[in-house]
C-alpha cells in the first residue's frame, strides 16, 4: 500500500476536488508512447492514401531542380534562388502529411487523460535540480517500468528494422540500379511497410504501458483518511463554522417570519405551547397560508406580534397541535385541515363584521380534528413559557 510523507497509508480514492487540482497542476494520465503510436499509425496511413502521389512529385521535384542551366550554376544569387524554390516546393509536397500529423499529435493525448494546459509544469523550481530527489525518481518503481519499457521498445524497434532490412535486402540493394521514378515508387513501397511493422510493434508496447500509466496515476492521486477529512473541511467549513452558519440563516429566517405575522387573519394558539399564523385571500388562494409557527419561545413571539398588531389569537388547542406538526412556512394548509381551518376563519371574517358594522357576535367553533391527525393532537408538549 502506498504511503504519504507522514507514513499514513494512501487507502482512499481521490476526491473531485483532488483529481481537478492535479489536473490544474497538469497531473494525468500520459503515455507518450501511446502517443507516437497514434503518430505513426495515422502517418503510414496517410501515406498509404497519399504516397503515390507524393512520390510521383517528389519524382519530378528532383527531375527538375537536380538539373539546372548552366548560367544558373554560374551564377551565385541564381543557385540561391534556384534552391530556395527547390526547398519550398519539397515543404509544400509535404505539408497534407505533416498537417495530418500534427493533428494527431494534437489529439491523441484527449484517449488518456484528455487535455491539460498549465504553467506550473513549465515554471522553474529549484527543487527540480535536487539530486536526491532525481535520485529517488531513477530508482522508483516508475523508474524501473520507464528503464524496462525504454529497453524493450529499443529491441522491439530493433527487432522490426532488422526483420525488415533483411527480408529486402535484394531490394535495398536494387534500388540503386533502378531509374530514378522506380526507384522512388519502390523506396514507398518499403517505407510503408516499415511503417506499418513499427505500428505494430508500438501498438504491443501501448497495449502494456497505458494500462500501467493509468494505474500509476490513480494510485499517485489516493490519499490517506487524514487528507479527506481536511479536504472536507476546507471545502465545507469547520463544524463550529457551519453551525454559525446554521444559526444565522435560522436567525434571518426566524426574522423574515416574524414580519409577515402582521399580515396574517388569525393565530390558532395552544394557548402557551404552540402558535400558527394564518391568512387567507379568497380571491388570490386556494387555501389557506401558513405565514408563521413556532414553539415555545418561538410561539410566545408570534403572539407577542400578533397582540401589538390586534390579530386575533384564537385558543384551539387541538386545531393548533395538528397545524404545527403538520405544515411549513409558506405553504397551504393539509387538504385533510380544510374543515377546521374555514370554521375558524369563517368565525374570524364574521368577527369582524360584526366590530364593524355591529349585530351579534358569533359563536367561537370548536372544530373536530379529522382522525389522520389524531396523533399530532396528542403528541406530549413542552412545559409552558410564562409571559
Amino acid at each position: 500500500m502506498a504511503e504519504s510523507e507522514t507514513g499514513q497509508e494512501r487507502s482512499e480514492e481521490p476526491t473531485a476536488k483532488k483529481l481537478e487540482d492535479a489536473r490544474k497542476k497538469g497531473q494525468i494520465a500520459r503515455s507518450r508512447d501511446f502517443n507516437t503510436m497514434v503518430i505513426i499509425a495515422l502517418s503510414a496511413t496517410a501515406f498509404i492514401m497519399m504516397g503515390h502521389i507524393m512520390v510521383a512529385d517528389l519524382g519530378e521535384l528532383m527531375s527538375h531542380f537536380f538539373q539546372p542551366s548552366r548560367a544558373d550554376i554560374f551564377d551565385p544569387i541564381g543557385v540561391v534562388r534556384w534552391f530556395y524554390a527547390a526547398v519550398l516546393d519539397g515543404v509544400w509536397l509535404l505539408v497534407p502529411f505533416l498537417a495530418l500529423s500534427f493533428v494527431a499529435a494534437l489529439f491523441a493525448p484527449i484517449t488518456i487523460g484528455g487535455w491539460a494546459f498549465s504553467m506550473e509544469t513549465i515554471t522553474p523550481k529549484l527543487s527540480k535540480l535536487n539530486p536526491i530527489k532525481g535520485l529517488k525518481k531513477v530508482f522508483s518503481a516508475k523508474g524501473l517500468m520507464e528503464l524496462v519499457k525504454a529497453m524493450a521498445k529499443f529491441f522491439l524497434v530493433a527487432a522490426v528494422a532488422l526483420v525488415v532490412i533483411w527480408t529486402n535486402m535484394d531490394a535495398y540493394l536494387q534500388l540503386g540500379h533502378m531509374p530514378m521514378k522506380a526507384a522512388l515508387v519502390k523506396a514507398g513501397e518499403l517505407l510503408t511497410w516499415a511503417f506499418l511493422l513499427v505500428t505494430i510493434a508500438l501498438m504491443i508496447i501501448s497495449a502494456i504501458d497505458v494500462p500501467f500509466q493509468i494505474w500509476d496515476h490513480k494510485k499517485q492521486m489516493k490519499m490517506t483518511l487524514q487528507e479527506v477529512k481536511d479536504e472536507m473541511k476546507d471545502t465545507e467549513g469547520k463544524p463550529e463554522v457551519k453551525a454559525r452558519i446554521r444559526q444565522t440563516q435560522r436567525e434571518m429566517a426566524e426574522a423574515r417570519m416574524m414580519d409577515a405575522v402582521p399580515d396574517a387573519d388569525v393565530v390558532i394558539t395552544n394557548p402557551t405551547h404552540f402558535a400558527v399564523a394564518l391568512k387567507y385571500d379568497p380571491e388570490n388562494m386556494r387555501a389557506p397560508l401558513v405565514l408563521a409557527r413556532g414553539a415555545d419561545l418561538m410561539a410566545l413571539n408570534i403572539r407577542r406580534v400578533a397582540s401589538a398588531n390586534e390579530i386575533l389569537l384564537l385558543e384551539t388547542p387541538p386545531l393548533a397541535r395538528a397545524l404545527y406538526h403538520s405544515t411549513e412556512i409558506g405553504k397551504e394548509i393539509p387538504h385533510g385541515l380544510y374543515v377546521a381551518v374555514a370554521q375558524v376563519l369563517a368565525y374570524v371574517f364574521q368577527l369582524r363584521e360584526v366590530q364593524k358594522n355591529g349585530g351579534e357576535k358569533p359563536t367561537r367553533p370548536e372544530p373536530e380534528i379529522p382522525e389522520a391527525f389524531e396523533k399530532f393532537v396528542h403528541m406530549p408538549g413542552d412545559a409552558p413559557i410564562e409571559e
